[in-house]
């Protein structure tokens, strides 16, 4: 009976070393993408573009369009309300 629950644990402790191993290279793979966005960010600051500004464009595009176009009218509406 030993033998059996030995196996069990042998193969359990071999699945999660592999998702724990898999889990580690996609970290790694998500440090190496982060550089790679820091050089191209780095890049564009270099020839004169604002970076902080450039960020803003990446999340805008990644919305709804109809999301922005609503979230820009509310915002039109409350600089009014301000007097801005």
């Amino acid at each position: 009976m030993s033998d059996i629950s030995d196996t069990t644990y042998r193969v359990t402790a071999d699945e999660l070393r592999q998702f724990i191993e898999r889990y580690e290279r996609l970290e790694a793979e998500k440090k190496d993408v982060a550089e790679q966005q820091k050089e191209v960010m780095a890049e564009a600051k270099a020839r004169g573009y604002d970076t902080k500004v450039l960020r803003k464009v990446v999340a805008l595009r990644k919305r709804d369009k109809d999301d922005i176009a609503e979230e820009e009218a509310v915002l039109e509406m409350y600089k009014e309300a301000l007097g801005m």
